[in-house]
């Protein structure tokens, strides 16, 4: 009798391992699947280091990145274009999302950023400020108005009483940099980020704090993720301790 109680004990627990039982509850699974992530081009570096390191914590998670400008990456999003997290470099962009209803859940602001002149290596032309992208001389470029840093770049030669024509308007911050790397451009106004992910192909102008703009980034997972469950916990990943060291090992300050 008392063997037939045992058995019977562990017929309906589960067993030694403490594996449930046929019929119980298990709980919410882990993250796995495939990830999604939609984010703005001067994250590049630091989400590819996040990707990797969530992939490390979670080896059923396969993560695959889209870096665009944040303008596009929005629009991308709203035409149907398969996502299930959006980070952008501005609230502009993912306020889109959020008044279309493409969010699960209120964005979070899970960093920052600040705005340099980007100019060639050695800064060859001695720009020292935003007045002297006024200079006929200099061929000064910046990226088009919907885009978050043809944004803030506005805003900041605003301040700074500029009135400067660029000669073209790129299509992400990231081509900003690369035209001033390839020599094509004498300066740009980017983020710092994008200046210290140069390394040696480009030298930074500082803005001075008064006429400087913080950039700030939100994230969200979006209304139509097909694997919401682990969209979730890359979002929670991101804004962790972990996550933010991360980030800080690219530049990005806090939010």
């Amino acid at each position: 009798m008392l063997a037939a109680t045992i058995v019977g004990a562990a017929a309906c627990g589960g067993d030694d391992a403490g594996r449930p039982a046929d019929g119980e509850p298990t709980g919410p699974a882990g993250p796995t699947g495939a990830l999604r992530v939609f984010a703005a081009a001067s994250l590049t570096e630091a989400f590819a280091a996040l990707a990797d390191a969530f992939e490390d914590e979670h080896p059923d998670v396969t993560v695959t990145t889209n870096f665009a400008a944040s303008s596009e990456l929005a629009t991308q999003i709203l035409e149907g274009a398969p996502a299930d997290v959006y980070a952008s470099a501005d609230e502009t962009n993912m306020a889109r999302l959020v008044d279309a209803g493409e969010t699960a859940g209120e964005p979070i602001v899970f960093a920052t950023n600040r705005l340099q002149i980007a100019v060639e290596p050695g800064n060859p032309l001695g720009i020292a400020a935003l007045d002297d992208l006024a200079d006929a001389d200099v061929l000064f470029i910046t990226a088009a108005p919907q885009v978050p840093i043809g944004r803030y770049a506005a805003a900041v030669l605003d301040a700074a009483g500029v009135d400067v024509t660029p000669r073209s308007l790129e299509g992400s911050v990231r081509g900003v940099v690369n035209k001033v790397v390839l020599g094509e451009a004498d300066a740009g106004i980017v983020f710092e980020t994008d200046v210290r992910a140069a390394g040696d192909s480009a030298t930074g102008v500082d803005i001075p704090d008064e006429l400087n703009v913080v950039a700030r980034y939100p994230l969200a997972v979006t209304g139509s993720s097909t694997n919401a469950n682990t969209a979730r916990a890359f979002v929670d990943f991101v804004a962790s301790v972990a996550g933010r060291a991360i980030l800080a090992e690219f530049g990005f300050g806090a939010p």
